[in-house]
């Protein structure tokens, strides 16, 4: 991941030491409108296509010559431009097809190309996604974990092994509350995709959802990804995705000049206030609220004490969430009316049984498990490795089948099982006061082809539960847990405990098969006896 350093000096050095003077406009020039933003960048786009052929910075050209820079996998649209803006220091190129308009904005003296996306349907491929096709020899230093050349495919055509290690452009994502600034760079050049604000409102998934950032082939690949099909728990938003950027710019107002389909102006928008409370201290610092409803979506990370303020939002009702960490453990209504603030408290209604064992923690997240440790040992909430790295990476430990005595270390324990690899046995030790009916209950973030636990407690044998609703996509081999939380819970009868050794098996139960990594699995977040 590129380091806060290298970010300053790249929006530094493409921000106030561009020394090349140019005259603000737009040329024809056959099919093509070349834009120069006297800011050092000069951008030409198609016009009987709406693709991107030239991005040219301070005389270095940044787009491959191979493959152009586009909406999708290209738009076939028309395009028209006008020069707009107070003291027309805005040029905006309007590209349509029947189903998506493309927005593409030069700012006076500004390097970036600002964009917004407006659609009434789904494009053809099944995903919206903004891809920036750069020539590898300008800015060859992407994420490490996303860059494939010279590698072989081991799953799919998307993930790879490089030198012994497994690569893909499923690594790069982050989750959306944390990723407003992702990018590549080079010798004095960096390209930057700025999503500010607002820009997340039309997307899917709510702020732990994740996507392709960033791959490095014979291009290095740059993108913003809007929706798609890749581990997607929520329906499709239409209307206006963005604003977003292609280099750099946190001032988004200039749009609500330019006659922008789709737009809802700051002075339409309100606004929430409040607080949450009930979030053991242990992970106050680690808690969000989340809004949304079919027309869109916006969160907020509350502070330590609780409290919150929202982006401005589109009038409406929505739904309020409370997160521990990812793991939802309050919800109500809320309305939001234009130009309004409206305050509304949230308090967490977890419930915390007396437990007699307890492995992980109910955070919504498998971190801290066998797999799933943090890469950071001095963060637990950091990223790990199973974010990054394939389950059949040489760096990952034996996923089993594993046994664990209870009191063992928590990062014994494995973040998934897989039908193909075989149980997670429990062993622990129960006094004459403990037996007796008890309840087990399984929290899970995340499952493949049907795969949902089915215990054998002693030799009992529990219930099989229903196949789980889940996104049909390959999660845990693409770098994310997140789906949908399921919490599975067993009741177990009275007798099958007894004083002394005890034994539970967990399997992975599905009317589909596959082999190792693909067979059906799910994510463990926690697990307790109480």
């Amino acid at each position: 991941m590129l380091s806060i350093k290298a970010l300053v000096l790249g929006l530094c050095y493409f921000g106030f030491l561009s020394s090349v003077a140019h005259g603000f406009g737009l040329t024809e020039s056959g099919n093509s409108y070349i834009v120069d933003t006297s800011g050092g960048l000069i951008f030409t786009v198609d016009k009987t296509s709406g693709d991107i052929t030239s991005l040219n910075f301070n005389g270095i050209e940044a787009q491959d010559s191979s493959k152009r820079s586009q909406i999708s996998s290209g738009l076939g649209a028309s395009c028209s431009w006008v020069r707009t803006g107070n003291s027309n220091n805005y040029i905006k190129i309007t590209c349509t097809t029947s189903t998506l308009t493309q927005y593409y904005v030069a700012k006076y003296k500004d390097p970036a190309i600002h964009m917004a996306t407006y659609i009434t349907a789904e494009p053809s491929i099944g995903e919206l996604r903004f891809i920036a096709r750069l020539k590898r020899t300008a800015v060859p230093n992407g994420y490490p974990a996303s860059q494939i050349v010279g590698g072989t495919a081991i799953e799919g055509s998307d993930v790879y092994t490089v030198n012994g290690q497994t690569r893909s452009k499923f690594y790069s994502s982050r989750q959306f509350i944390d990723d407003q600034v992702h990018g590549v760079t080079g010798s004095n050049i960096g390209v930057y995709m700025i999503i500010p604000g607002i820009g997340y409102e039309s997307s899917s998934g709510g702020p732990f959802m994740r996507d392709i950032n960033n791959q490095g082939g014979d291009q290095q690949e740059l993108y913003f990804y809007m929706n798609s099909g890749h581990t997607q728990t929520e329906s499709y938003r239409m209307g206006l995705h963005g604003p977003y950027a292609l280099y750099f710019t946190t001032d988004t107002t200039f749009w609500e000049g330019l006659n922008v389909n789709g737009l809802v102006p700051k002075a339409s928008r309100g606004r929430v206030t409040g607080r949450a409370s009930g979030i053991p201290s242990a992970f106050s610092a680690y808690q969000a609220v989340g809004f949304s409803n079919s027309a869109a979506q916006y969160w907020v990370r509350a502070d330590s004490s609780g409290s919150f303020t929202t982006p401005y939002m589109k009038p409406g009702t929505y739904t309020m969430t409370l997160y521990k960490v990812e793991l939802a453990v309050a919800s109500q209504s809320v309305s939001v009316t234009a130009g309004g603030v409206t305050t509304s408290n949230i308090a967490s209604s977890e419930a915390n049984p007396s437990t007699i064992w307890q492995i992980g923690d109910f955070d919504g997240t498998p971190r801290g498990f066998l797999n799933a440790e943090a890469l950071d040992a001095d963060d637990s909430f950091g990223g790990s490795i199973i974010e990054t790295v394939h389950p059949s990476d040489s760096r990952m430990k034996s996923w089993g089948p594993v046994t664990f005595n209870v009191g063992q270390s928590v990062n014994t324990f494995p973040m998934a099982i897989f039908k193909a690899i075989g149980p997670a046995k429990i062993q622990f030790s129960l006094s004459s006061s403990q037996i007796g009916a008890r309840t087990l209950q399984i929290a899970t973030t995340l499952a493949f082809a049907g795969g949902r636990p089915q215990v054998q407690v002693n030799s009992w044998s529990g219930p099989a539960p229903a196949a789980p609703s889940q996104p049909d996509s390959r999660g845990v081999t693409r770098g994310t847990w997140r789906g949908n939380n399921i919490l599975y819970t067993v009741n177990i009868p009275s007798g099958v405990l007894v004083s002394g050794s005890n034994t539970i098996t967990i399997n992975v139960i599905s009317g589909s098969s596959g082999d190792a990594f693909l067979s059906p699995n799910f994510v463990f977040d926690a697990l307790r006896l109480y």
